[in-house]
């Protein structure tokens, strides 16, 4: 039997909830940020780099979320429209809020930054009263992001997706995505990523981000067991804990263990790998594949990924992840 079983009847595959801003990665690599002079801009933020790995795997796709109302908001919506993403619940702000920045910095293959610009940002003005209620109710999964629970009225609006994904049977999946410069104090992250995982069916975090939700717990050596297993006791089917280049588990509440199986890659920055996992491992769950399998799928889209200068742009296809893995498989049996 499977973990985590979806409604057939409905129409759209996937929606996420939450960021959308702006990233600028560095063209220059190999220096520091205070040398780099140009940047090429993309479509950024976790739930909305997420989404587009979706899409570009083939699956219908949504978002809720809200944009600037300027020319980077504009640039957002149309990037989502090409990529065949349902914007019809992405709200234009009215407030004179601006997209969030976030320049990258690429010093090394595995020495990158991330320099943030979140203040007064578009994507936390969205209000519970503006999440569609019906794009939900056709949706197989909804997808929350921690950035979104940050402040109000983001965190009022992602409850209220989480409510509506709840009433209509759809799967909750709760990216951690835990950014500590947006957080008012410890407490407050502990308490709303708590609230938020206790309604989730999936959960995915690095082992960094599960232990700011444990401040209130008793697992003083960060057991990834016992984290698990407490998520087991409220929604959760799979709780995915990463552990960087270690690599991933993933638990099961039928008491299972799988490690991801890793691939080589010509590592360019580091920065993109857990998006596109995420977006490939939800994609094999959808196809009915065992956790064993989706996790090899993402770990296979996450090496292809940090080969590319871009996060949303380099997210693959399909049949791009599935002839990395036969490449690589080829290759492993050459080898030996």
């Amino acid at each position: 039997m499977s973990l985590v079983t979806f409604r057939q009847d409905k129409t759209m595959d996937f929606v996420a909830v939450g960021r959308l801003c702006i990233d600028l990665n560095a063209n220059e690599i190999h220096r520091p940020m205070e040398e780099t002079m140009t940047f090429t801009k993309y479509v950024g933020g976790s739930p909305a780099n997420i989404c587009i790995g979706m899409s570009r795997l083939g699956l219908q796709c949504g978002f809720i979320g809200k944009v600037s109302d300027d020319q980077m908001g504009r640039f957002i919506v149309q990037y989502l429209d090409k990529e065949g993403i349902d914007t019809g619940n992405v709200v234009i702000d009215s407030t004179g809020a601006v997209t969030g920045l976030a320049f990258t910095e690429i010093k090394s293959p595995s020495d990158c930054s991330i320099l943030m610009y979140r203040d007064n940002v578009a994507d936390l003005k969205l209000t519970a009263h503006e999440v569609q209620e019906e794009l939900i109710a056709k949706t197989k999964i909804v997808l929350i992001s921690g950035t979104a629970l940050a402040q109000s009225p983001s965190r009022e609006a992602v409850i209220q997706a989480v409510h509506y994904a709840k009433k209509h049977g759809a799967v909750v999946a709760f990216d951690l995505d835990y950014r500590p410069y947006s957080w008012a104090s410890a407490e407050e992250t502990a308490i709303y990523y708590n609230l938020a995982a206790e309604k989730s069916d999936i959960i995915i975090g690095t082992r960094e981000e599960f232990n700011a939700m444990e401040m209130f717990e008793n697992n003083p050596d960060h057991s990834d067991k016992v984290t698990a297993s407490k998520w087991f006791d409220y929604s959760a089917r799979i709780v995915i804990i990463k552990h960087g280049k270690e690599g991933s588990i993933a638990y099961g509440k039928d008491g299972s263990s799988n490690r991801a199986k890793s691939f080589p890659s010509k590592v360019l920055k580091t920065f993109g790998a857990g998006d596109s996992y995420a977006s490939a491992f939800l994609y094999g769950l959808l196809q009915g594949w065992t956790v064993e399998k989706s996790m090899e799928f993402g770990s296979a889209s996450a090496s292809i990924v940090i080969s590319r200068h871009s996060c949303s742009d380099a997210m693959p296809t399909a049949a791009e992840v599935a002839e990395y893995i036969e490449q690589c498989n080829q290759n492993e049996i050459k080898a030996n």
